[in-house]
């Protein structure tokens, strides 16, 4: 299998996932994507914390496979949120190589507080 470059792969998933908002026309009878969105930001931030459960249940069972089908589950809703939100995952790609050889220590103490 060659793996396409990741950003045109987030890139062409969230054009998309953008294309399945109420306001562009999603559909949610035919739609899983469309169906999430118009319930609105408690389903989907719903189904992140689902997802971040059970990628972190089996990273604990050290199953691989799990490993990699849960993560690619809870990016998908993650990028389900920035579509909902506007914004784009391209922007959170500029924040990691933003933070791309600063310690994370020295860069979550430079966070402010909330």
């Amino acid at each position: 299998m060659t793996l396409q470059d990741p950003a045109t792969i987030l890139t062409r998933l969230a054009d998309t996932l953008e294309s399945r908002l109420p306001q562009n026309g999603g559909d949610p009878t035919s739609s899983y994507t469309a169906k999430l969105l118009a319930r609105g930001p408690d389903a989907f931030l719903k189904k992140i914390g689902e997802e971040a459960t059970e990628l972190v249940m089996a990273a604990k069972d050290n199953t691989p496979d799990r490993i990699i089908s849960e993560t690619a589950d809870l990016w998908f809703h993650c990028l389900v949120a920035l579509a909902h939100y506007g914004l784009r995952p391209e922007q959170v790609l500029a924040e990691l190589s933003r933070r791309e050889g600063t310690s994370g220590l020295t860069e979550k103490a430079g966070r402010p507080e909330h």
